[in-house]
Formats: structure tokens, C-alpha cells, sequence
């Protein structure tokens, strides 16, 4: 089956209302989805343009931006409902910072399904900026997702450099894998991309990163940030001799398309010029 799959570099603006996001996300969904899109990927954290609403005091301040955006959610969800329903398209509309009961948050990747349905996945690896400084707790289940393409899942950001993850979201039958990112130097932007581009490769499977570009000088959250996205492969018969399907400019404002076909990760996983998916069990007699 083949899908055509839009990945954002998107830039965090300064807004003066509700209305001026929401035609921002409007016009980002409408773009996409008159390319044919129908897998749609925003970046971690793009949602914390939505601080700017609430006044310097708050967007200043990274303790009070969490606890004011919550206000926003029932808003932010119904949005990306009501898009991903009217265009019939998948939506992974970046990351959220969601309050739990005990009153902690979680940075939270809500998926879009084209019958309005939702549900979302935690990030489980906190970098040291979320665990020292912002206070962000780590989720507690790795999920996998039923769509009308197969089956989809999620590593946010960090949670792409750790190999056990993903793996166990394949052999839950996962040929793909979207990646929110969100990070403030090119080192930071290398590791994403190079776990992503290592995940693929023993996988075999595709692995789609996003990615916030641009500076926004008035948030503690996102002031700086850098990268750019791109769709990774297999590196073997059938795929790019370089795993890379299609990457974007470095800091450009804009999608990145590109189809895939999610049959042809069984495919190689039968045929191919070597077996990484099959024979990963195979490393056990080394390492136990």
C-alpha cells in the first residue's frame, strides 16, 4: 500500500489570538493535503506557540506557560479533530504539554484519525532540559496504532536514540515510525536524525522525522531551534543507497513530501541483501 506523507519544518510564531493559530494550522493542513497527503507530522513542542497568548509574565516563565496552555487543550484537540475528519487524513499534530491527575505533566503526541477518533502516545526518555529544568514527567506506556495504513508508532524526539523502543513497536507490527523532534543545535538535530536513520536501518522499516526551525526570542521553551525534516528507508534493495527518501533544507519554512510503500518493508525483510529485522534476536547469544 502506498501513502503519500507530509513532514513539517514549522516555525514557532508570536500570535495575538486563538484565531490567528487556527488559521495557521488551517492553512499548514490545507497545504498538505492538496499535495495528496495523507499522513500529516507537526514537530515536538510546535504547540508551545500557544504561550504567546497568555502575556509576558506567563511565556516567560516555564512553570506558568505549562499550567495556562491546559486552558487551550479542549480547543487544541477539537482543531485537529475537525481537520483530520474533514480532509480524511492521519494528523500527528506534534506534542502537547498534558497535565495528568497527580498534577505532573507529560509531553504528549496526540494522533488524528480521519473518523475523529484520537489517541496519543507519551514521550518515555526525558532529555536533561525537561527533567532539570521544565519538570516534564515520562509516560509510562510504549503504544503502537491501528490506522487504514497499518500499523503506526510514535518515539518522540529523545525516544528515537534508544533502539529497545522501536523494536518493540515493530514486532508489534509497525513499518512506520513518526518522530516529532524538537532540538537547538545541530549536534542535537544529528542525533535525532542519525537514531532515526539507525532505527530504519535495523528495522527495516521507514521512519519519518519532523522538526521546529527558527527562533522565537520571546519563549524560555522553544527560543532557538534547528533542523530540518526528512523521510528515512531500509538501506537495500528496492530503497535509496543512502536510506535517505527525501530530505528538507536546513531552518526552511515548509513540508516535506514523499510516498511510501509500506508493503515494501516485508518485502525486504524476505528478499533483501541481508536480514537486519530477522536476525536481530541472533545478538542475544553475544550479549545474555
Amino acid at each position: 500500500m502506498k501513502v503519500k506523507i507530509a513532514t513539517a519544518q514549522y516555525d514557532i510564531s508570536f500570535l495575538e489570538n486563538w484565531q490567528q493559530y487556527q488559521n495557521k494550522i488551517e492553512r499548514w493542513v490545507e497545504e498538505a493535503t492538496q499535495q495528496d497527503a495523507k499522513i500529516l507530522l507537526f514537530p515536538e513542542y510546535a504547540s508551545m506557540e500557544l504561550a504567546s497568548l497568555f502575556g509576558k509574565d506567563v511565556y516567560s516563565c516555564l512553570s506558568k506557560q505549562l499550567a495556562e496552555m491546559q486552558s487551550l487543550l479542549e480547543a487544541y484537540l477539537a482543531l485537529f479533530q475537525r481537520l483530520a475528519k474533514t480532509h480524511q487524513c492521519l494528523i500527528q499534530a506534534g506534542t502537547f504539554p498534558f497535565k495528568i491527575a497527580s498534577g505532573a505533566y507529560r509531553n504528549r503526541a496526540f494522533l488524528f484519525m480521519p473518523d475523529g477518533q484520537y489517541d496519543y502516545q507519551d514521550k518515555l526518555m526525558m532529555t536533561r532540559f525537561e527533567n532539570e529544568q521544565w519538570l516534564i514527567e515520562k509516560g509510562e506506556v510504549l503504544r503502537c496504532f491501528d490506522t487504514d495504513y497499518g500499523k503506526i508508532a510514535i518515539n518522540i524526539c529523545y525516544d528515537s536514540e534508544f533502539p529497545m523502543l522501536a523494536r518493540k513497536q515493530v514486532e508489534a507490527g509497525a513499518n512506520l515510525i513518526l518522530v516529532p523532534s524538537c532540538t537547538d543545535a545541530m549536534a542535537g538535530y544529528h542525533r535525532v536524525k542519525i537514531g532515526c536513520q539507525a532505527r530504519a536501518l535495523e528495522n527495516q522499516c521507514y521512519v519519518v522525522q519532523a522538526t521546529l526551525v527558527g527562533e522565537a526570542p520571546w519563549s524560555e521553551a522553544v527560543d532557538v531551534n534547528i533542523g530540518a525534516a526528512g523521510v528515512y528507508t531500509p538501506v537495500d534493495r528496492g530503497f535509496p543507497d543512502n536510506g535517505i527518501l527525501v530530505e528538507g533544507f536546513i531552518n526552511a519554512v515548509q513540508w516535506v513530501f514523499a510516498e511510501v510503500s509500506l508493503d515494501a518493508c516485508e518485502t525486504v525483510r524476505e528478499q533483501g541483501q541481508v536480514f537486519n529485522y530477522r536476525d536481530w534476536p541472533l545478538q542475544k547469544e553475544f550479549v545474555e
